[in-house]
């Protein structure tokens, strides 16, 4: 059976795949029209695919006019790239993928700024859209960053017997069904606490 959105990620094609049936799913970052053929760069998390559209297909008559990031889902067959078409600078730039079916999943209206190419914007704006300014790829490569350097120090401080305590666990605050209230402390003054109390409520 077919996973509903993909049998594979955006980068993860290479040409050992060619031949294959695969279903892949992302935005659409760019398209180009070359005489009527349509090349699309679709983008996920793990990369970005070529895709080749062929004019007079139903897949054509629905990507043609996409807006740039609208999520899309797409039936195809992976195929090597013409000689002179080969992208090394891409992990997937040995093949392309010939679609031969599409699903709009997410329309995109117009975009308040340009994600690709990444054209400067207002930080206020692409904090107002910041579900948009961190598919931009500086933004994204600064996330995996973070995210393996905080992997990095974890996995070295409890390599070295260091135990990791979530605080909320010890003294959580619950909105639900309580009342929080902050209490003097008798040995420490000037310092206080957080004590819950717990609201029954009665219907009569």
């Amino acid at each position: 059976m077919v996973h509903e959105y993909r049998t594979h990620t955006c980068g993860e094609l290479r040409p050992t795949h060619l031949g294959a049936q695969v279903r892949l799913s992302g935005w659409l970052r760019n398209r180009r029209d070359h005489g009527g053929v349509l090349f699309i760069d679709l983008a996920d998390h793990y990369g970005v695919t070529q895709l080749v559209v062929a004019p007079g297909s139903g897949a054509h008559e629905l990507l043609e006019n996409l807006s740039k990031e609208t999520v899309i889902r797409i039936d195809g067959v992976v195929i090597a790239r013409e000689p002179g078409q080969v992208n090394p600078s891409m992990a997937t730039g040995g093949v392309e993928v010939k679609i031969s079916d599409a699903e709009i999943l997410g329309p995109t209206a117009p975009l308040p700024f340009s994600v690709f190419p990444e054209a400067p914007a207002p930080e206020d704006l692409r904090l107002t859209y910041r579900f948009l300014d961190l598919r931009r790829s500086k933004m994204h490569a600064n996330i995996l960053m973070r995210s393996q350097v905080i992997a990095a120090i974890r996995r070295r401080m409890s390599a070295l017997g260091f135990v990791e305590y979530q605080t909320p666990t010890l003294t959580a605050s619950s909105p639900e069904g309580a009342r929080d209230f902050l209490v003097p402390s008798r040995r420490h003054p000037g310092k206080f606490y957080a004590f819950h109390r717990l609201r029954r409520c009665l219907n009569n």
